[in-house]
């Protein structure tokens, strides 16, 4: 079965937009044959020439580094074109966070980018630029003005919410989108989390 091309015509196009048609055609390559597809099987996937590839990425290495970088800052923006400008209330960068993650129309952007950073994630420089943007992104939250256990609930049942389709599950069903807006409205209510008769939790157990 032959190796479909998807970055198509590159004559007349900038090098930077070169370089983003060559990493989404990475992204595809490495998604669809797996961490060790070589060079040569990205460039074949790419429609270019190696020599081509080698031109913007002088190595493996560099190629997936950047893909990496550029599948973290994709997401950085996606929280960024989610915040409520009129969301001046703590929380607001959490539901901008929770909005990034659930909401349908990221979704399968999302899931995509998941899917290939945890592919990569056995190598250890990308363990590692992963594990700092995590970092950045845990502290901001943090900041955001919520009671730690709110946030510690609302960002852990987003992200398993949003990997359930890695696992088989359905996507964006009428539970999903209940479960959103109720994480979203337990933002704006802490106390309704935080004021629950919750039992002593006897340390070591």
């Amino acid at each position: 079965m032959g190796t479909v091309a998807i970055v198509g015509r590159t004559a007349g196009r900038s090098p930077e937009e070169t370089r983003r048609a060559l990493l989404k055609a990475a992204a595809a390559a490495i998604g669809a044959r797996g961490i060790h597809a070589s060079l040569d099987e990205i460039a074949r996937y790419a429609g270019v020439s190696k020599g081509g590839l080698i031109y913007h990425f002088a190595s493996k290495d560099e190629l997936i580094m950047e893909l990496v970088r550029t599948e973290l800052a994709s997401f950085q923006a996606a929280m960024d074109g989610e915040l409520d400008p009129a969301d001046t209330a703590p929380g607001r960068l959490t539901r901008a966070y929770i909005r990034a993650v659930l909401i349908p129309e990221a979704d399968d952007e999302v899931r995509a980018s998941l899917a290939l950073i945890t592919q990569l994630m056995t190598l250890p420089a990308v363990a590692e630029v992963a594990r700092a943007d995590a970092e950045r992104i845990d502290a901001a939250l943090a900041a955001d003005g919520l009671p730690e256990s709110v946030l510690t609930l609302v960002v852990a049942a987003a992200d398993g919410l949003s990997c359930t389709p890695l696992w088989g599950g359905a996507v964006n069903t009428p539970a999903d989108r209940r479960l959103a807006e109720r994480l979203l409205h337990l933002t704006r209510h802490p106390e309704l989390w935080e004021n629950l008769p919750w039992p002593e939790v006897t340390p070591g157990r």
